[in-house]
């Protein structure tokens, strides 16, 4: 099966997370996956194929070489909530001319607006047809491991040592190594296959954080309120703008980072605001935090009553440091992609990876690139030939891990 059968195929199932919930996987759709997944790795010939009561699927190919060490290759089944998952209808557009792709009738990706389209002229570009997302993050990572381990089994002459694989859930809900079991896993250093465009290689990642606010009004009839009332609104709107109006994500890239508010629920008696807060420095990432409850501060001393209260809560951190002291990780996957023809590309993630905490709980795991682009949304694309690379990069790491 080739790795565009094996997208296709996974894309057509709806792996949906699914926020706030206390279950694992967070929704019973995922299991869809998992089993067919479970079926696919026995067909393969892998070993110690096994599902999880958390609904992760893990794997072994056994080294065909002595002395190498055992590698993990990771990537998420999940999609994000941000868009449906479902009755997803990929589209071929080949031998992209550079010109708009009319989605539907609605919709359009033209490289005006995705100016990135224009790397990729004479390809054949995978689509959605522009009602949900596509499912590239990370279903083309899945594909992309699966077809490289097929080549490895296929062609027994290539080395390679001991391969572990994982398909986790729930990786865009934030808990996609909440039960990952490293020591089981038993891999000295592991890469998410989860990353963007071709050539693409991250070892670095925001530092991450969650702001609640929380504010107290005094709600009292407006006909009556003169000296009275307290609106927690103009408390909400005075609370964002001491924050600095141009560090949020609209205004920011490469290592900038921001205050992101996510939501608000907001009454005259009462206001909540979540924030996220990301920084890639650490130094810079703790100033954000402390200035973030410094704002609290000042609105209750400016009114002289505590109407402010702020909770702050890491996330995760840059995986940097941790990747560092091993960073032959990251040169040997660098040294593959040229090999094979490839620029790569040292980007730092704008957000968060599975990698990052894993990277902290003792398993080195730079992300690799998928292909893909726009996730999460109607808009989201990926390459043919962008996935057939990702596939020969895999197999030459492993030839490279074998030594």
């Amino acid at each position: 099966m080739t790795v565009v059968e094996r997208f296709i195929r996974y894309v057509k199932i709806n792996t949906q997370s699914e926020e706030g919930t206390a279950r694992f996987p967070s929704t019973d759709v995922q299991w869809d996956l998992a089993r067919l997944l479970v079926e696919e790795c026995k067909s393969l010939g892998l070993t110690q194929v096994f599902v999880s009561e958390h609904g992760i699927v893990t794997a072994t190919l056994p080294s065909n070489t002595e002395g190498a060490p055992t590698m993990g290759w990771i990537a998420h089944m999940d999609t994000s909530p941000d868009l449906s998952g479902n009755h997803v209808q990929p589209r071929f557009v080949e031998n992209y001319d550079g010109g708009s792709i009319q989605l539907n009738e609605n919709y359009e990706l033209n490289p005006t607006d995705f100016p990135e389209l224009k790397n990729y002229l004479g390809q054949t570009i995978i689509t959605t047809d522009g009602n949900t997302l596509l499912g590239a993050d990370d279903k083309a990572g899945i594909a992309e491991i699966l077809a490289a381990l097929e080549i490895l089994i296929q062609n027994p002459d290539l080395p390679h040592g001991t391969i572990r694989l994982a398909f986790t859930p729930d990786e865009e809900v934030g808990h996609g190594t909440s039960n990952f079991d490293i020591t089981a896993f038993g891999a000295d250093f592991a890469y998410t296959i989860d990353g963007g465009a071709l050539g693409s290689i991250e070892f670095e990642n925001f530092n991450a954080a969650t702001g609640i606010v929380t504010i107290q009004g005094r709600n009292v009839h407006p006909g009556g309120a003169k000296h009275k009332m307290i609106n927690a609104n103009h408390l909400a709107m005075e609370f964002d703008a001491l924050l600095p109006h141009f560090d949020r994500p609209e205004y920011t890239d490469d290592y900038e980072g921001f205050f992101h508010l996510m939501k608000t629920d907001a009454s005259v008696e009462e206001a909540k605001l979540v924030y996220i807060i990301r920084d890639h420095d650490a130094s810079a990432f703790e100033w954000r935090k402390d200035f973030f409850i410094k704002c609290a501060d000042q609105l209750n001393q400016k009114y002289n009553q505590k109407l402010v209260s702020v909770h702050v809560k890491d996330s995760y951190q840059n995986m940097r440091e941790m990747i560092m002291p091993h960073y032959h990780v990251v040169q040997t996957a660098l040294d593959a992609m040229e090999t094979i023809g490839i620029t790569p590309r040292v980007d730092p993630i704008r957000g968060g990876t599975d990698g990052a905490r894993l990277s902290y709980l003792g398993l080195p795991c730079p992300n690799l690139f998928t292909g893909g682009h726009n996730y999460h949304g109607r808009y989201e694309f990926i390459p043919v030939e962008s996935m057939e690379k990702a596939v020969a990069v895999l197999v030459e790491i492993a030839k490279r891990t074998s030594k």
